[in-house]
């Protein structure tokens, strides 16, 4: 499939994980991908991974996305380069576990900063381009949003704010031709994840009874549900959650 043929695709997060998953399989339907983040070595991987694949264009840039100069050098960059946006997949963040009363500001405000901040940030400064090319926005939330995860509380806040945020952007763009979408994974084997370590006290009796019902997912199969959402064949997709995690929460 040929989907993105001609189309214009902003990804944050594409050094690893459903970030590069993304990149190449947007880049594999045609599209021209504007790639971000903030680990330059892993995103060099990225592109030699699309590279590799006989994929489209991709075009690299290492840029925090929690600080807003950085935002919108990003972002004006990649309208120069690939001469507008047609879709903006907010794929960037971060993941930590820790009880509550160990919980600092320092560490609640990082994951505020990259999680919601990120995605805030590139939203507002991509929106003139996207209301000229009629494109889409694809947010990725989580699980966490939605459902307890012990121990997640901070990270559960910053994704179900992005929820929220995605749901009422929706509303506000709409009459644009905007569409927003949320996506929620839930156990899928990415950095993000397998880096994840559990205090000794948590209880594991509540994790293993939300355990995905057809196993912990592929990058890949996030990346599919990006594609399709962002394509045509979601054109009458606009300020839902599609909650991806393998029959977790069922």
């Amino acid at each position: 499939m040929l989907r993105f043929k001609g189309k214009t695709v902003l990804l944050t997060g594409a050094a690893t994980g459903i970030g590069r998953a993304a990149a190449l399989r947007l880049t594999s339907e045609g599209a021209a991908v504007y790639a971000v983040d903030r680990n330059a070595e892993e995103l060099k991987d990225t592109e030699a991974v699309v590279a590799e694949g006989g994929a489209g264009q991709i075009i690299t840039r290492v840029a925090d996305v929690s600080d807003e100069t950085s935002v919108i050098d990003v972002v004006a960059d990649a309208v120069g380069e690939l001469g507008g946006i047609d879709v903006l997949a907010n794929v960037a963040g971060v993941h930590k576990t820790t009880p509550i009363d160990e919980l600092s500001v320092r560490d609640f405000q990082g994951l505020i900063d990259v999680n919601l901040m990120g995605t805030f940030l590139f939203c507002r400064e991509a929106m003139p381009h996207l209301r000229k090319s009629r494109g889409v926005v694809i947010n990725i939330a989580s699980t966490s949003a939605t459902h307890a995860h012990p121990f997640m509380a901070a990270y559960a806040a910053t994704k179900g704010a992005v929820l929220a945020f995605s749901l009422s952007l929706a509303a506000e763009v709409s009459a644009d031709g905007v569409r927003v979408v949320a996506i929620s994974p839930g156990g899928v084997v990415t950095p993000l994840m397998t880096g994840v370590a559990f205090p000794e006290t948590v209880d594991s009796s509540f994790y293993s009874r939300i355990q995905p019902q057809l196993g912990f997912g592929d990058p890949a199969a996030i990346a599919g549900t990006i594609a399709y959402a962002a394509s045509e064949d979601g054109a009458f997709l606009t300020g839902v959650e599609l909650r991806v995690d393998g029959g977790s929460h069922v």
